[in-house]
């Protein structure tokens, strides 16, 4: 990789890493009562998306839908299978219980974002139309019904945050 390609690629971590980060102070600061300040971290995390946004496009990492679809699926396998295997061991390793739970469940999501993005290539050439549903606790995107209970980690239906956009 040219030096060029290396930095547009390190703007887009550091701004795609910022972004999230920013997004979790919003909610803390919302959850401290400090309106304003949450406010400010939304938009700043929003100013940062569109840096990292503009980066992917230089980097020409942005193709057709089929082409997204795909690079998603694999990305998301390639995590699974082979990052979050590598840290579940290594916080067994460490016996660091809390970061097991985490990177297992993670692992779990990651999983069924790759069966998403299986099923979405298959739904984008039939056109079909479809709800999700998201756990607020681990991530897990349930595909067209809202579950009772999320499979990776129990939480409640109520725990669920739906996606019609």
């Amino acid at each position: 990789m040219d030096k060029i390609q290396e930095a547009l690629n390190q703007a887009y971590v550091g701004e795609a890493k910022a972004a999230l980060r920013l997004k979790v102070y919003a909610q803390k600061a919302e959850d401290e009562g400090y309106k304003q300040m949450a406010k400010l971290f939304r938009v700043i995390a929003f100013s940062e998306e569109i840096h990292g946004a503009r980066a992917l496009k230089v980097l020409k990492e942005i193709k057709s839908t089929e082409e997204n679809l795909a690079a998603s699926f694999e990305s998301e396998t390639q995590v699974a299978e082979v990052a979050y295997d590598q840290f579940v061991k290594l916080a067994e390793a460490e016996g660091n219980k809390e970061a097991v739970i985490h990177f297992s469940q993670s692992k779990d999501v990651e999983e069924t974002h790759a069966k998403l993005y299986k099923e979405a290539m298959s739904h984008y050439m039939e056109e079909r139309e479809t709800d999700y549903y998201v756990c607020k606790i681990c991530g897990y995107v349930a595909d067209g019904v809202l579950p009772d209970e999320c499979p990776v980690c129990g939480a409640k239906a109520k725990m669920f945050v739906a996606f019609d956009t």
